[in-house]
């Protein structure tokens, strides 16, 4: 079926649901990104997400300042050494959120079938009667029978602590509201929602661009979640400042989170270098019913054009529990099917009890799931979607792949300078891990000579199944020494972590000069 409906490999024995996992060095080909805050960010913490299988970092701006994240960073630094496991960061823009301030802390009790006013007059003190929000324009934005939800968390259908709102009437830049269900709203800030309403606010907001400036920049961020994308404009426009503050490596990962952003999806993600599915926002601006449906849609429109997805919002109960429920264990296990290249954990780390059991829970769900993952119908798919003739780089990657699985491989090694490469034989959905071997370039801002490489392997970090092995700025991409050299830290690595043995299969794919060369090599041979 078209759209992104995945099937599982058949037969699925019940004797495969009884066997015990073994355990692996690579949790899963799926990623994990993990949000790093209060109850995740110690030296100790950190280091436990990394080995646990958290290979993305992402820093929410929407809360937390730019001190307290650079500390949280800096120990993220120091952690990545002890472990020796590459992490690449995300730096999650605040975008065009509304907020309600809790100036005093106190809860605030919402009772069903009161009414309530929303105004942006911030001298007002907050209460079951008054909430004021950080936007003058609401009330010319919404009207009666809008739906607004509020909340430190939002509203799931079930929670007692978000809210749902029915707009009443307006009455100059005051909004008076129904209350729908009753609810405690505690914490110094609430998120607010207003369902299927443009808000005139500029995607890449003021504060969002100064924090690029300064922390991104100086940081060097390997990644931007542009939050709240609607249009193709919005990555546009991301891409222009990136560029001007010297960041036009850092890549863009478009963050999906209402009707608005479906709706240009197509064209955003042409531009975009990968996409968030938000479903927390996304599952209240689109009835609930139709929330899979887009899912589905969205991840397979990102694997036909080899672009990562990630999706959002998936054990949510694991915020206090230590194991999340049967249907979200499902839910994780169906998004790996669907074909997703990254979970996205939020509260579940960044707030939560358990923030390390949250990420090896989900590692372990991915990991079933991959098991069961029908490969070859989606390496049919793709190369339908492909068509002919090929380009040379999609028939030698996609070559990559299909030898990779007809000799039964245990990994492909890929020879790489942007990394370009790797993702393109990542698009063909493997079954074995990629090892990216990334060749350092030596560059210069005409100030300075330096290498690159590092940047690059870590943004490999958010593609499935690829995992980078930074190469010696001595080595070059083409010349048999080289390739030795090459292949030799690539099965060092794999030995080392027990995804090779002496008698193992290894495809390899590089570019020499101007062609690109794939091969088989038998591991006991080379050795």
């Amino acid at each position: 079926m078209q759209g992104g409906q995945m099937v599982i490999e058949e037969p699925v024995r019940l004797a495969s649901v009884l066997t015990s996992t073994i355990p692996s060095y690579i949790p899963s080909l799926t990623k994990i990104v993990g949000t790093l805050g209060p109850k995740s960010r110690s030296v100790e913490v950190i280091e436990a997400c990394l080995e646990a299988g958290m290979s993305v970092a992402r820093f929410d701006f929407s809360g937390l300042s730019a001190e307290y994240h650079q500390e949280t960073l800096d120990n993220l630094r120091k952690a990545v050494k002890n472990v020796k496991r590459l992490c690449a960061v995300m730096l999650d823009t605040a975008g065009p959120e509304l907020q309600v301030c809790n100036t005093t802390g106190n809860p605030i009790e919402l009772k069903a079938e009161d009414h309530v006013t929303i105004t942006a007059d911030v001298s007002k003190e907050p209460s079951a009667k008054v909430l004021t929000v950080n936007y003058a324009g609401l009330a010319e934005d919404v009207k009666r029978g809008d739906t607004i939800f509020l909340g430190q968390y939002l509203f799931t259908g079930s929670e007692t602590t978000s809210v749902w709102l029915e707009v009443v009437e307006t009455k100059g830049s005051d909004v008076i509201c129904l209350v729908k269900n009753s609810a405690t709203l505690a914490g110094f800030i609430f998120t607010m929602h207003v369902s299927q309403v443009h808000i005139k606010l500029p995607t890449l907001t003021e504060i969002d661009k100064q924090v690029i400036s300064t922390w991104g920049s100086r940081n060097n961020v390997d990644f931007i979640s542009l939050s709240y994308t609607r249009h193709v404009e919005d990555v546009r426009e991301l891409k222009a400042f990136l560029q001007a503050q010297n960041l036009n490596e850092t890549l863009i990962f478009a963050k999906i989170e209402n009707v608005e952003g479906l709706k240009h999806f197509d064209d955003i993600l042409q531009e975009a270098d990968g996409i968030i599915l938000s479903r927390g926002n996304l599952g209240i601006d689109l009835p609930p019913e139709k929330v899979f449906l887009f899912q589905k849609s969205a991840v397979y429109r990102c694997n036909m054009a080899g672009k990562p997805a990630i999706i959002t919002r998936v054990v949510d109960s694991m915020v206090d529990n230590l194991r999340p429920t049967r249907a979200e264990a499902t839910d994780v296990a169906n998004a790996v099917l669907d074909g997703t290249d990254g979970i996205l954990l939020g509260a579940e780390t960044l707030r939560g009890l358990y923030p390390v059991d949250s990420i090896r829970t989900v590692g372990r769900i991915c990991a079933e799931a991959e098991s069961v993952y029908n490969q070859d119908l989606q390496y049919r798919r793709i190369i339908k979607h492909v068509g002919e003739p090929m380009s040379h780089a999609e028939s030698v990657a996609s070559s990559a792949v299909r030898a990779a699985s007809k000799v039964k491989a245990a990994v492909i090694v890929v020879f790489t300078s942007s990394g370009r490469a790797a993702r393109l034989v990542a698009k063909y959905r493997p079954s074995v891990p990629v090892f990216a071997i990334v060749i350092p370039r030596l560059k210069t801002n005409s100030l300075k000579w330096s290498f690159s490489g590092t940047l690059q392997a870590r943004q490999s970090l958010a593609v499935r199944g690829v995992y980078p092995i930074l190469a010696s700025p001595n080595m070059v991409a083409s010349g048999f020494s080289s390739e030795q050299s090459g292949l030799k830290l690539a099965f060092e690595h794999g030995k080392s972590v027990g995804l090779l043995k002496p008698n193992d299969r290894v495809v390899v794919f590089q570019k020499i000069g101007d062609s690109s060369v794939v091969k088989i090599v038998e591991l006991q041979d080379y050795l």
